[in-house]
């Protein structure tokens, strides 16, 4: 499993994109597991949702760089987090890739995703309509998967239930280049904070994170 792409952020946060080629047993003996872990593992099957499964896990293990086992838990929102270790983090996989991002004093977010023309059957389901207004005709399907990437990254680093990408997380206006950064609000129950989201184009896949000590 080769590390295709490696950002240290700061000195406490980073993130990393794996492409996933080693089989299931490979990634699977890389792993420490407890009971409850290996009955969720035995519950997934076989193919792209066993592996998907492995290779985030494993990522993670390489990116805290420890031999120990790791103890992963869920919060009443059903957001994971480390039970024995100080680490926020979050995970994404599509297809051929999975992304694990990691701090030690942030909470933080990421998304990948593989880029297919789908996303126009579904954007009024993720944007406002005053959203809809900036997007780049000429730039459509890759304006639209930054931008749904970027929401689900802000989505993972909040964490709580009941939040709506379309009505809860809103976008300002921005052109569309092949990575950038774009300008997010999250306004739900009593949260009211504003975020700073990195996008960028990497191979067919669209990739964006973003970290925050604001929530």
């Amino acid at each position: 499993m080769p590390i295709t792409l490696h950002k240290i952020l700061d000195t406490d946060t980073e993130f990393a994109v794996w492409k996933i080629e080693e089989p299931a047993e490979l990634l699977y003996s890389k792993l420490k597991l407890d009971e409850t872990e290996k009955a969720v593992y035995e519950s997934l099957g076989k193919g792209k949702r066993e592996l998907h499964w492995l290779s985030s896990r494993v990522l993670l293990r390489n990116l805290i760089n420890t031999p120990d086992f790791i103890k992963t838990g869920l919060d009443e929102h059903h957001k994971p987090f480390l039970v024995n270790l100080p680490h926020h983090f979050s995970l994404s996989h599509s297809f051929d890739y999975a992304a694990v991002m990691i701090s030690k004093n942030k909470k933080v977010g990421i998304d990948i995703e593989l880029v297919k023309d789908k996303i126009l059957k579904v954007e009024k389901k993720f944007l406002s309509a005053e959203e809809q207004e900036f997007i780049d005709p000429n730039q459509k399907v890759k304006h639209l998967y930054a931008c749904w990437a970027a929401k689900e990254a802000v989505y993972k680093l909040y964490g709580r239930k009941g939040v709506s990408l379309q009505e809860n997380i809103r976008l300002k206006p921005f052109k569309f280049n092949s990575q950038g950064v774009v300008q997010a609000n999250i306004l739900f129950n009593n949260c009211d904070a504003d975020f700073e989201i990195h996008y960028q184009e990497f191979e067919e896949y669209m990739l964006a994170y973003v970290s925050s000590d604001k929530v």
